[in-house]
């Protein structure tokens, strides 16, 4: 008969290492309900003078909890995880420093912004200004033990998962994972409560998270890399369109910066936002798409900024 375990963040690790005793065992079928950090590891404050002080001494890794051992679980074998739920704290903070994120040479200074997630389904970005964003909880990190000896960083995605920051992978989706080491040794941090596709300034809603994940088990059938079958997307966002920005180059990421960075104008512009808060914006809420790889020699790609984020 298949259980509901809890895990507290109590005992948390900063690296993928299959040396790292677990602190949960459970079976094929088991749910887990756990308790997560941000990825700054609960230092960050809703104080803006504290965090900019903060944001300049980097984590030696993503704050995880785990390593779960799933029972039967063997290299060659693919672990299912199915996301019940995810739970946020009732405040979050997206932020950006020069040198980092999709646009490192663009600004000179670090900026932080607060959200209030208290209000239920969706945040509002800055006070009266009628942008709302809405609330899709995920965790950014969700990941399994690789069979190499030894620390491994937490922030580069790997075949085994990690760091993927795929925005979908929120209430009803399935993510398959290849298992590396006997017991596959799962964990998870990183919970976003809003993010774009993309999260260009490094940071998307970063929050506590109580995930709620069922795990089971693909005797002897082995992924190259992470898939992941989405829930129903009912997202908002794409009810009343979008508006886009295209940039073509020849450097894929050259092309995604210019999209971002014309997606930059248009907020300034029309909406009167500041060059840090519209980054901040897009950070949360804009997807990037490669819209065509074809037609040699360059690249399109699109920035997709939701209309239904403007309320009035």
């Amino acid at each position: 008969m298949s259980r509901t375990h809890e895990l507290s963040a109590a005992v948390r690790h900063y690296s993928w290492d299959n040396s790292q005793p677990p602190t949960l065992e459970i079976e094929p079928g088991d749910s887990v309900i756990f308790e997560t950090y941000d990825c700054s590891d609960n230092e960050r404050q809703r104080d803006g003078s504290m965090v900019q002080r903060q944001i300049e001494r980097l984590r030696p890794g993503h704050a995880l909890t785990g390593p779960v051992f799933v029972k039967g679980a063997e290299p060659g074998d693919t672990l299912v995880i199915e996301v019940l739920r995810v739970g946020t704290g009732d405040w979050g903070w997206t932020a950006f420093r020069p040198g980092g994120g999709l646009l490192k040479d663009d600004f000179e200074a670090p900026f932080f912004h607060a959200w209030d997630l208290s209000g239920g389904a969706t945040t509002e970005f800055l006070p009266g200004s009628g942008i709302r964003v809405p609330l899709e909880p995920f965790c950014g990190i969700m990941g399994l033990a690789l069979p190499e000896p030894g620390q491994h960083s937490t922030i580069p995605p790997r075949r085994f998962g990690g760091n993927l920051d795929i925005k979908q992978i929120t209430a009803g989706a399935r993510l398959y994972l290849p298992v590396g080491v006997t017991g596959a040794l799962f964990s998870t941090g990183d919970c976003h409560a809003a993010q774009g596709d993309g999260e260009v300034c490094v940071t998307a809603i970063e929050t506590m998270g109580q995930p709620h994940f069922k795990f089971d088990l693909i005797k002897g059938k082995t992924i190259k890399a992470p898939r992941l079958a989405t829930g129903r997307q009912a997202s908002p966002l794409g009810q009343q369109g979008y508006f886009v920005t295209t940039a073509q180059n020849n450097d894929l990421l050259e092309a995604s910066r210019d999209a971002i960075r014309f997606m930059l104008d248009y907020l300034e512009e029309e909406y009167r936002l500041t060059r840090e808060q519209a980054y901040i914006l897009c950070s949360v809420s804009v997807d990037l798409k490669i819209s065509e790889v074809v037609n040699a020699p360059n690249w399109v790609v699109s920035a997709f900024l939701p209309n239904a984020l403007f309320q009035k």
